[in-house]
């Protein structure tokens, strides 16, 4: 009976936690403060469903890379105030000055590194030059609609650092824009990646594939115009796919 009862006080206490990280995203999603743009992507993003997907709770330790503008980083931050803590990483200058500067943020830590992040003359993608993170044993790595902008060196660096930022066990959640399976370079993919590419590449970094979501599948996106095009912008099919460092 003493063992029976320890089980289900376990039990209760998983799902009181579940309840609190759902709350605490619902409630950062609720924030005054959010832009009314940010708001108007909830129902595209899903950002509860996709963090619950990731496996994310409040007291990882949680770096996102390329933040842009701070969609996710303003839902982030709050979630992981109190028990766990938000790294910012790569391309932050909107970010830093625009949303770590705001009441709330500033337990957010913005990780410097040397990468160059620069599209060479006549390049399609970005190209970036080798860095460190310089943090460790991390619970998750996460980026979102990112990995498309970089060449084939830039995406791999992005890969092995992740990796070993990590600890042991940690995750990696991407979401990107689809692109047509091998389809060749043109004037409206260059936003777009390949899943199985991607897939590929992040396993060559040393990471094991765990689950993917059709959380962001949209079958009227036919794949073939550019994202931000009028026909498909806000309503682009994504893939979502989720891995583990051994």
């Amino acid at each position: 009976m003493p063992k029976l009862f320890a089980l289900v006080l376990l039990f209760l206490a998983g799902l009181a936690h579940a309840g609190d990280i759902d709350a605490k995203v619902e409630s950062a999603m609720a924030a005054e403060s959010r832009p009314e743009a940010d708001v108007a992507r909830d129902r595209n993003r899903r950002p509860l469903e996709t963090l619950k997907f990731f496996g994310m709770s409040d007291d990882m330790r949680v770096l996102e890379l390329i933040p842009g503008g701070g969609w996710y980083t303003r839902i982030l931050a709050p979630v992981l105030a109190d028990n766990g803590k938000l790294y910012v990483a790569l391309g932050t200058g909107r970010v830093a000055a625009n949303v770590l500067t705001l009441p709330g943020f500033e337990k957010v830590e913005l990780v410097e590194t040397n990468e160059n992040m620069r599209r060479p003359a006549g390049a399609r993608l970005y190209a970036m030059d080798e860095f460190d993170f310089g943090v460790r044993d991390l619970d998750m790595v996460l980026t979102f609609r990112n990995v498309h902008n970089f060449d084939e060196d830039g995406r791999a660096l992005m890969h092995r650092e992740s990796f070993e930022a990590l600890r042991s066990g940690g995750v990696y959640g991407i979401v990107d824009h689809t692109r047509r399976h091998m389809e060749a370079d043109d004037n409206e993919n260059r936003r777009r990646a390949d899943p199985v590419l991607v897939i590929k590449e992040v396993q060559a970094a040393g990471f094991e594939f765990v689950d993917y979501s059709d959380l962001h599948f949209r079958a009227d996106d036919e794949l073939e115009y550019e994202v931000g095009r009028r026909s498909v912008s806000g309503n682009t099919d994504r893939f979502t796919f989720l891995f583990r460092k051994p």
